[in-house]
């Protein structure tokens, strides 16, 4: 059984849109619906973005993103109040990063995004991210 769309509040729809439009810049992303909620791909192939819009009452609406082990030890040791080890995902090296308060910094978002979409995406699609300079 699919599981169904989350429900969703004004203010996260607004974040998700948000975090959306940072996803879908980047060549060859697409959005595809999974789990009940947005997740963005390099092309046809591996995830770099998951939207935890109150995943299982987690409390918040955040982005988890395949960042590896390194870079979810230091983010989460350099501010646990914005980063996180999310479920399922965190034994994988994945990082959680909160979206849903006012200082949120919308190019840290997009930087690590990028990082994210750079570790899973193909040679054509990165060579086309870096074409754009």
């Amino acid at each position: 059984m699919a599981h169904p769309i989350r429900p969703t509040t004004e203010e996260a729809e607004a974040i998700i849109d948000r975090l959306r439009s940072i996803c879908l810049e980047l060549p060859g992303a697409i959005e595809k619906l999974a789990w009940g909620e947005p997740t963005f791909r390099a092309g046809k192939g591996k995830m770099f973005a998951q939207v935890d819009n109150n995943h299982h009452d987690s409390g918040h609406v955040a982005v988890w993103m395949p960042l590896g082990f390194e870079a979810q030890d230091e983010l989460v040791a350099a501010d646990g109040d914005r980063y996180f080890i999310p479920p399922y995902q965190g034994p994988r090296g994945w990082v959680g990063m909160k979206l849903d308060d006012d200082a949120v910094d919308w190019g840290e978002v997009a930087e690590v995004i990028e990082d994210a979409f750079r570790l899973v995406a193909g040679k054509r699609l990165l060579a086309e991210l870096d074409a754009r300079g």
